[in-house]
């Protein structure tokens, strides 16, 4: 099946499988769409169920491996790196490839990198095998989200949205405790083959329900931005490295911490003032924040990055360390959270569509920060079964929190600027999550520095956590910048939305 041109009047007559979005019920997403995105969730859940899966093994890993934990810690941050340098390349890749043949390409080599990782032999080959996945995983992530809002050509954005977070809710409801259940009943490597299913049959679903969209070979191949691939993907990996060495105990002061801070910063100025000097081709159009929907939502993405991934980072933390539970114990404890983004999904789309992005957004952030308090006044013995109702609320405004921001980022642009929009917004949400859980782990070092009891510990976390309030409540205000719903688009300008 040819994927259709929204330009193409008769684009719906020659493709008979694809319903006329113009006939479809607004009640309901085109079924061609659904069948795209069951077919992008089961790759995607290889990618999200491995980071979360590794990120409670890290500490078996260390003993696994004989390493120490500083060295198994590149485990997680040479996949991340590996990940911000590839994101950008995404949007150059899929004009080359076409969106079919990249997703399959990078779920080969997300296979390739988990069965090499389950192969590893000592902590440096396995750091190396995990840069082959994020390698595939920094292409996939983006693609997904440009794919179905292309196929959705601007209609039920809400939904669509809520669709395409489906792996990111199941992953920390489902990630920890698997994670945990390989480590108690199997060998480590495990946590790597457990890919291999999701990655063939994501393979064989792409080749039956993706549209082959390869351009025309008479089309001009896209070129590559070279200048700005030499200084956007080094800056990003130099951001997250720093980032990541505050996070692992320096402070933001030390030089290890600011050298590649600035660095990063560096680079990614130099490439924002390249690419407003191309008028095309650059390797991400910057200029897409001339959009007050692409600006305010990237914006809301990286403050909304930093207060919920670095509370995300605490809690099981909180539950391994001031509650004595291990990592399956710590997960299952989770799953209230991860139930309740999964529950909010559909109704937060909906609710996106119906009344639009804005007021979504605002609700869901002050009902974060709200069901976060519970949580800066634990103590070593506070009511499980009052923090699994925190996190279960706390969970259904997660799921909100995270579709409104990202579905709005998509409101009034053309089909050519999705996979722009789509790197953009997820650079947004990983860089400003990467800074989360740095600011938030500095806060936690110095607030349990000198603690020796559950108690002292606890008290700890309540500062981080309060912190975590705070930060949310900041991010809930800048809500009000996001675009309202917007007006219908007429049949005539269709080239003029999604």
């Amino acid at each position: 099946m040819s994927a259709p041109n929204r330009s193409d009047p008769t684009s719906a007559a020659a493709d008979p499988d694809r319903v006329d979005p113009d006939r479809v019920d607004s009640d309901r997403v085109d079924p061609a769409v659904w069948r795209m995105a069951i077919t992008l969730i089961v790759g995607a859940l290889a990618v999200v169920f491995d980071t979360t899966i590794v990120s409670v093994a890290l500490n078996d890993l260390a003993k696994e491996l004989d390493a120490p934990l500083s060295t198994i810690q590149w485990v997680s941050t040479g996949y991340l790196l590996a990940v911000f340098v590839t994101i950008p390349l995404a949007g150059w890749a899929q004009s080359r490839l076409g969106g079919r043949h990249l997703w399959m390409a990078a779920l080969g080599v997300f296979l390739l990198g988990s069965i090499l990782s389950a192969l590893a032999w000592d902590a440096p080959s396995l750091i190396a095998f995990r840069v082959v996945q994020g390698i595939a995983g920094g292409i996939m992530m983006p693609l997904m989200a440009t794919l179905l809002m292309q196929a959705a050509q601007g209609r039920d954005i809400g939904k669509v949205m809520a669709i395409i977070t489906v792996p990111t809710a199941l992953g920390p409801i489902l990630g920890p405790v698997l994670g945990g259940l390989i480590l108690h009943l199997a060998d480590w490597r495990w946590l790597f083959f457990v890919n291999i299913p999701f990655c063939v049959v994501g393979c064989r679903l792409a080749w039956r329900d993706l549209p082959d969209d390869r351009p025309a070979p008479d089309r001009p191949r896209a070129r590559l931005d070279v200048v700005g691939l030499l200084l956007l993907c080094p800056g990003f990996a130099a951001l997250v490295h720093g980032l990541s060495q505050a996070e692992g105990g320096a402070g933001f002061a030390d030089a290890k911490v600011l050298v590649p801070l600035i660095g990063g910063l560096a680079l990614v100025g130099g490439f924002t003032a390249w690419a407003l000097t191309r008028t095309t081709g650059a390797l991400v159009n910057v200029r897409l924040f001339r959009h007050r929907a692409v600006a305010s939502s990237s914006t809301l993405l990286l403050l909304g990055g930093i207060s919920l991934y670095g509370s995300m980072m605490l809690l099981p933390l909180y539950f391994q360390q001031v509650r004595g539970e291990d990592a399956l114990g710590a997960g299952l404890l989770l799953i209230p959270q991860g139930v309740g983004a999964l529950l909010a999904r559909g109704l937060a789309g909906a609710y996106m569509d119906r009344i639009g992005p804005r007021g979504v957004a605002f609700a869901a952030f002050a009902f974060v920060a709200a069901a976060t308090v519970p949580f800066a006044f634990v103590t070593a013995d506070t009511s499980e079964a009052l923090l699994m109702a925190a996190l279960f609320v706390r969970g259904i405004a997660l799921g909100a929190a995270m579709i409104a921001p990202m579905g709005a980022a998509y409101v009034g642009l053309g089909h050519e600027e999705i996979p722009d929009a789509s790197i953009i917004t997820r650079v947004a949400q990983q860089l400003g999550g990467a800074v989360g859980i740095a600011v938030l782990a500095v806060i936690l070092q110095h607030s349990t520095g000198d603690a020796h009891t559950p108690g002292a510990l606890a008290d700890g976390f309540g500062t981080a956590f309060w912190w975590s309030v705070a930060l949310t409540a900041v991010a809930a205000p800048l809500c009000l910048l996001l675009p309202s719903l917007p007006e219908p688009a007429a049949p005539d300008d269709a080239d003029a939305a999604v």
